[in-house]
């Protein structure tokens, strides 16, 4: 049996699955939080339900990938390194140079590595952990599949920005989207629960996190995204700005004397969104909690609500209505009355939950049936859409 590992490295975390293949068997999977910062933690869950976690101080992700196979092998989840046959990285940005999944070379990490201004936040740790792997499995084969490839095929009047075209050319500046191997899933899963040809159908796809984005799938593919040339733009996310008028970004640079613009972009990428208005935090949950007794609480939730409605009502209209609207992602899976809320702003177009499906929170059709367009609840799995795309190049 072959093994492949899942990997999702990011600035301050790393989160992996075990894949036993071709059975497509998750054997165990881990997080490890806080990475280089007191206390990081390292959990694996494995086995009917089992999990382990410990606490170590400062740890880099070069010793925590080291931690995960010295684990891997004590829990006897494998017995020895050499059973890992494959080893695929979740990259954010791919461009216009990676429209699929590819075995990674030399020439593939360094064009990984040029692609950082596409997502500065991200590229840079996905090639810091390939590298990673590569010293820990020298001998494995390695793997980028792409959360921008979803959406190399935007016909380009969703694309294309409206500057002067001879720039957009010269440059490369597009709607490049993210979330794109979970929007992916989500319509190929819907196509299953619909019964429908898979080019047979037409979604809002909304992938509710801490990263949050909305795509409109035509025909089984993608038509329109709400994240754009970086993972900024959009609406609110747990951290993040969404759409903000550019001219924000010199204005706030002569008020509040800065000279780098970059000090303006790390503001909207790590101190705006639901932490920024609220003032409380970027993780939803503790938001909700205040929102009743602190205005600025319910104030980011009315926001947060706002601007998915936006985009979704926008789809809706693009595709002529729709088979589907689906929730996915760590908010839009968990939170039952956000479901609620954002299905309201969108009554103008017939569509109703069903109460009691809704707080039951199971995979599937949670609309009423009355319901002008469906509304489903798919948990999305993006590690397991990376494994299958893995397994068809190998």
């Amino acid at each position: 049996m072959q093994k492949t590992l899942i990997i999702n490295a990011g600035s301050s975390s790393l989160k992996w699955q075990l894949f036993e293949m071709p059975a497509e068997t998750v054997l165990a999977s881990g997080l490890v939080e806080r990475i280089s910062m007191p206390g990081s933690i390292f959990t694996i869950k494995y086995g009917d339900h089992q999990k382990f976690e410990t606490t170590v101080d400062n740890l880099d992700q070069e010793h925590a990938a080291q931690l995960v196979f010295d684990e891997l092998q004590r829990l006897d989840i494998i017995q020895s390194l050499s059973e890992i046959t494959a080893v695929a990285h979740r990259v954010v940005a791919g461009g216009e140079t990676f429209k699929h999944a590819v075995e990674v070379t030399p020439t593939v990490l360094e064009q990984i590595k040029g692609l950082s201004s596409f997502a500065p936040l991200h590229n840079p740790m996905e090639a810091q952990g390939i590298a990673t792997m590569a010293k820990t499995l020298p001998n494995v084969t390695q793997y980028a599949v792409f959360d921008s490839q979803f959406f190399t095929d935007l016909p380009e009047m969703n694309a294309i920005y409206s500057l002067p075209y001879d720039l957009t050319k010269k440059y490369h500046i597009r709607r490049y989207g993210e979330h794109g191997i979970s929007h992916g899933y989500l319509t190929g899963r819907a196509a299953e629960l619909l019964n429908k040809p898979k080019d047979d159908v037409n979604l809002v796809t909304l992938h509710l996190g801490s990263g949050a984005s909305l795509a409109a799938v035509k025909h089984g593919k993608a038509f329109d995204t709400s994240m754009g040339f970086t993972p900024l733009t959009g609406v609110t996310m747990g951290t993040r700005a969404g759409d903000v008028d550019p001219a924000v970004v010199p204005f706030l640079m002569d008020k509040l004397n800065i000279s780098d613009p970059n000090e303006i972009m790390m503001m909207l990428n790590n101190k705006s969104g639901l932490l920024g208005v609220s003032g409380i935090s970027p993780d939803m949950r503790e938001i909700k909690a205040q929102e009743q007794t602190n205005p600025q609480a319910k104030l980011a939730v009315d926001i947060f609500v706002n601007r998915i409605a936006k985009y979704a009502g926008s789809y809706l209209t693009e595709l002529h209505g729709a088979d589907a609207i689906i929730f996915a992602g760590g908010i839009g899976e968990h939170n039952v009355q956000l479901r609620q809320q954002i299905t309201d702003e969108l009554r103008i177009f017939g569509v109703k939950l069903d109460a009691d499906l809704n707080a039951a929170g199971q995979e599937g059709v949670i609309s009423s049936a009355d319901s002008a367009i469906k509304v489903m609840l798919i948990p999305t799995n993006e590690e397991l859409a990376m494994v299958r795309q893995v397994a068809a190049l190998q």
